[in-house]
């Protein structure tokens, strides 16, 4: 059966991929089907599942800047939103009861309150899914996204606590002494070193210490990932763990979509109410759209932002379930909540792909509605007359701006989205703005510079680095544009649109290896010939 089921999920997956959707979405068609079909479940997909979800919260923890959910933006707008969208959606389906004669909504008010609760939360594994495809986790609205979630995140573990009919022992007050364990956590992670060992430190630390250890005292496992992940997020290898459990954390998600897939066998009233649960995700893109634009952020940010958020989440499903068990809801409707998240998960995957073609399209309505006072870390800049610019200021990024200021002096521009890492290049010396090369407005607003002779894409992201091609192009740059590429066909396509130079990452580090080699021998020769000659 699991070779069954592992051919069914990379099939739907593979289908889904070649029309433009992402996988996961194959992935959830796939366990409805596999479902449907009447085969079993493998033992064990609940156990990877879990693990799944437990490793996902762990890695959010490792990039959660922790003072960021403190802004008013993130609290504030998680709490509104949640509180406003369960008031709507609870108001909707008391309309819905009063007007139509279905037994599905034979539900008492409270059970329509925890439905529209439900309903409420958007998915942390879809949104962490997106932004990472799109290289989009350290952007504005990525941050402002994921900290609304886990905002949302607490609010389901506060239902749960006070739902699931036992509390926390004493013994969890010992978790607020965790904070202490961080040197300990450190030196672990040091002595380590960077095989097999690293990687499993890191399940030890989201699996043993945070979700163990957080069960043994009554709290949610998944939340005790999560706290560790924090802790540890000041370490220099923090970045380095999230990427050495990527594989691992990506492999178990994909058990994650299977099993929603399998939760049981919907009927047809079951697929139509999921479907009219799906139609008022508008609604709740114009609520969140609504609150966070509220707080200074232009209108492209708020709309990418409510976009990656429009969806109904797992979390959810686990409100759900647990409603269940209390017999606050039938049992159908935790069917009809799978069938919900699972089409959510499909009508939001193309708005949020596409959102730089949505804003572009809507930009002349939403444009009147930015605010006058623009948050500092959403402003548009202008680059000055700079003669070199580079996008994308990581290693890569920070590498060509030093080489470039021996040519170009201090005419070196470098413009990244994150504002870690515009303040470390910053606080070494380098002249770098805080900008985002995929936002239409940022292009909108830049000047056409006849001083400007290079522009280099060093944007980790291949689809960001090919816009800020085609925008160069629209807006009548005339300069040498040189982008960076992992693989063959990237190349390729980036020689199709004009490009200088595309510099393939692996093939010009094996070059620039042989040439430190051939440098190396040089120098040894040039020693034992200056030490014959004595």
């Amino acid at each position: 059966m699991l070779v069954l089921l592992v051919s069914f999920a990379f099939g739907f997956g593979y289908a889904l991929s070649r029309i433009g959707l992402p996988p996961m979405v194959g992935f959830l068609l796939a366990g409805f089907v596999y479902n449907i079909a009447g085969f079993v479940p493998p033992s064990g997909l609940d156990l990877v599942s879990d693990l799944g979800i437990t490793l996902l919260l762990f890695s959010i923890g490792l990039k959660l800047d922790l003072k960021g959910l403190l802004r008013a933006e993130i609290w504030a707008s998680a709490t509104a939103q949640i509180l406003l969208t369960t008031g709507v959606l609870s108001g909707l389906l008391l309309l819905a009861q009063n007007v139509l004669s279905i037994s599905l909504l034979d539900l008492s008010w409270p059970a329509l309150i925890i439905l529209g609760f439900a309903l409420s939360f958007s998915s942390t594994v879809y949104a962490v899914k997106i932004l990472e495809d799109k290289g989009d986790m350290s952007a504005l609205y990525g941050k402002l996204a994921i900290g609304i979630l886990i905002i949302q995140d607490l609010f389901a573990v506060l239902f749960l606590s006070l739902t699931a009919g036992k509390a926390p022992s004493l013994w969890a007050l010992g978790i607020l002494a965790l904070p202490l364990l961080r040197p300990v956590l450190y030196r672990l992670l040091d002595g380590s070193g960077r095989g097999e060992l690293f990687i499993l430190c890191g399940l030890f630390f989201a699996l043993g210490i945070g979700a163990e250890l957080f069960a043994l005292v009554g709290l949610k496992p998944d939340l005790g990932a999560l706290v560790v992940g924090v802790l540890i997020a000041g370490h220099p290898r923090a970045s380095e763990l999230s990427k050495a459990l990527f594989g691992f954390k990506e492999l178990m998600l994909v058990g994650f979509f299977l099993s929603i897939g399998m939760t049981g066998l919907p009927t047809w009233e079951m697929l139509a109410a999921a479907c009219v649960l799906c139609l008022v995700l508008p609604l709740k893109t114009g609520l969140y759209y609504g609150i966070v634009s509220r707080f200074g952020l232009r209108a492209r940010t708020s709309l990418f932002s409510s976009l990656t958020l429009t969806n109904f989440s797992e979390f959810g499903l686990i409100v759900a379930a647990i409603a269940v068990e209390q017999n606050l809801l039938p049992a159908n409707w935790l069917l009809v909540m799978a069938l919900a998240v699972s089409i959510s998960f499909a009508f939001s995957s193309p708005l949020s792909y596409y959102a730089e073609s949505l804003y572009q399209y809507f930009s002349s309505w939403l444009r009147p509605f930015d605010p006058q006072r623009v948050h500092p870390w959403d402003a548009p800049i202008e680059l000055g007359r700079a003669r070199a610019v580079i996008f994308g200021m990581g290693r890569i990024g920070t590498g060509a701006y030093d080489v470039l200021q021996e040519e170009f002096g201090n005419a070196v521009c470098g413009v990244d989205h994150a504002p870690a890492s515009v303040d470390a290049n910053r606080a070494q010396g380098r002249n770098v703005l805080l900008g985002d090369a995929c936002d239409t407005d940022f292009w909108l607003k830049l000047k056409r510079d006849e001083d400007l002779e290079l522009v280099i894409l060093a944007m980790p992201n291949h689809q960001g680095n090919v816009f800020a091609v085609h925008q160069l192009r629209n807006h009548g740059f005339q300069c040498t544009v040189v982008a960076i590429a992992k693989y063959q066909e990237e190349v390729d396509a980036f020689t199709e649109m004009g490009v200088c130079s595309a510099f393939n990452l692996y093939e010009r580090a094996g070059a620039g290896l042989a040439r430190k080699a051939l440098q190396g021998c040089a120098l040894r020769h040039q020693s034992e010939d200056s030490a014959s000659g004595q």
